[in-house]
């Protein structure tokens, strides 16, 4: 059973409230113990993921264990970084002053995580929220077994216990623990699930990232190597079993194109996983019956090309294509998430784009063409979270890309610097100090309030860029006014005359 949820979110808010997240040294110390519990026990972890999906060795270290240590190596190294106070752009009325943007935390803040990818979906938003100084509770996937109860295991041995507890369970303890106040929650999985989550969160109006999911299309135009695009989709679509958020669901294109991609992918396939990829070390199983089944019964839809194949007592359903797909077929009314891919046909790009933007937007979008106008045009016309061209999933890799959705595909997003961002508000500061020639610029605000204070004031606030020879004179006589003021005031203040000096010269460059 899990822990009592009232009690494990009051533990953390103490914990919160007593400041010790607020160190950078204790954040970096929990960082260092987040790339030791790794390093420590990837073998346990990549054994979890065989027993969840039947993972392999490589395919969960490419897919999450060099994900999750890479990005922990980033975090440290920039930490210092992204934690200092940000100077922004000021304008001439507070050329004197100090403004910034301090990156606060939010405070006590849920990160649910997913099965499909059960550590780096769980653990990677952890990173982020560590680094930007909150407590955080981890919910791990209650369908992803053996990994959520490893999660579960390690985290307490590595991590300090007050602030970064796990609660695991299903959907009734999850449910009790949206009950209680989060200052932020960061939830990965279906879109279903999203608006509960999201629903929770209004009741305390607490600021949500949802990364869902969707149907990502990809769009394959005569322009493009069919050899190396059928690859690069059947990879982004079988890998993890078709079981990933940013998969290809559907293809478009036109019915000389699909001929060749079903042809091109039978060779493909073979190669990959030979005769029978059941007996192939490189190829997933669906995660539950219960996924399983609801599969099974979307092979209904089009015309089997390929595959079709399937051993309920493993959960195994081998590399599927269907086509003579209709946008009306059930495999079109929702997300696949899994080794099923309908081609559609369409005449042309255009109507490729009317068919994307008649549906919810997705997550990702694929392009393969060589067109460059085509391109412009899928980037111009379609709404979606992300775009490959001429590749699949590889966008999701470049952390210093966000990652994220659009409307049902959802908001907010993450990965690298975005994390830390994401869990981090921006507060404002400004920090005047009591210098006579800030008071003296700034005491045209006063009253009474006279033309002349308004001149003043209209010149103080308006908007400058560059160097606008205009204004020159108006800066010679106001320096010249600074100083004979301050010669008159000052004139034995040495390490004043090279502020005013300094200040002079500022003034020319930001006019």
């Amino acid at each position: 059973m899990p822990a009592n949820a009232a009690e494990l979110v009051q533990r953390c808010r103490n914990a919160y409230e007593s400041g010790k997240t607020k160190s950078i040294s204790f954040r970096e110390k929990q960082l260092k113990q987040l790339l030791k519990m790794y390093q420590e026990n990837e073998s346990d972890f990549i054994a979890s993921l065989a027993s969840d999906l039947r993972k392999s060795k490589n395919e969960a270290y490419l897919s999450e264990f060099n994900i999750v240590t890479a990005d922990v190596i980033n975090t440290l190294h920039y930490l210092k970084e992204w934690t200092s106070p940000e100077k922004v752009q000021k304008g001439l009325a507070n050329i004197l002053d100090d403004v910034l943007l301090y990156k606060d935390p939010y405070g006590v803040v849920l990160v649910i995580g997913a099965w499909n990818y059960p550590i780096q979906l769980c653990l990677l938003p952890v990173t982020g929220a560590i680094a930007a100084g909150n407590c955080v509770i981890i919910k791990p996937s209650e369908v992803s077994t053996a990994t959520s109860n490893l999660i579960a295991e390690l985290i307490p041995k590595y991590l300090d216990q007050d602030c970064y507890p796990v609660y695991t369970g299903g959907v009734e303890e999850t449910t009790e623990l949206l009950k209680h106040r989060f200052d932020y929650i960061f939830y990965t999985g279906s879109t279903a699930v999203g608006k509960l989550v999201r629903a929770a969160a209004n009741e305390y109006l607490t600021p949500v990232t949802l990364e869902l999911g969707g149907k990502s299309p990809v769009f394959i135009d005569g322009t493009a190597n069919i050899d190396i695009t059928v690859k690069r989709v059947l990879w982004g679509k079988f890998i993890n079993a078709g079981q990933t958020c940013i998969a290809p669901d559907y293809v478009l294109c036109s019915k000389q194109v699909q001929d060749l991609f079903v042809e091109k992918a039978k060779h493909v396939l073979r190669e990959w996983y030979g005769d029978d990829p059941k007996n192939s070390p490189d190829f997933c199983r669906i995660i539950s019956d219960k996924h399983f089944q609801r599969l099974k019964t979307l092979l209904k839809s089009g015309t089997l090309a390929i595959g079709g194949d399937d051993d309920p007592s493993e959960r195994y359903l081998s590399p599927t294509i269907l086509i003579n797909v209709s946008q009306d077929d059930p495999i079109m009314k929702e997300e696949i998430f899994g080794p099923i891919l309908p081609v559609v046909t369409v005449e042309s790009a255009y109507e490729a784009i009317g068919f994307i933007n008649s549906r919810p937007k997705p997550l990702s979008l694929y392009l393969f063409s060589s067109d460059k106008k085509v391109r412009e045009l899928f980037l111009t016309q379609t709404h979606s979270g992300s775009v490959c061209v001429n590749d699949t999933l590889m966008q999701y890799v470049v952390d210093s890309l966000p990652f994220g959705g659009v409307g049902m595909s959802g908001m907010g997003s993450y990965h690298g610097k975005y994390t830390f961002d994401t869990f981090s508000f921006k507060k404002s500061v400004l920090v005047k100090n009591f210098n006579p020639l800030g008071e003296s610029l700034g005491s045209a605000r006063y009253p009474p309030l006279t033309d002349k204070k308004m001149a003043a004031l209209k010149f103080l606030l308006a908007k400058r860029y560059g160097i606008g020879l205009s204004c020159l004179p108006h800066l010679l006589i106001f320096g010249l006014g600074v100083a004979s003021a301050f010669a008159f005031k000052y004139v034995a203040k040495v390490r004043k005359i090279v502020t005013y000096l300094k200040l002079f010269f500022v003034l020319i460059f930001k006019c």
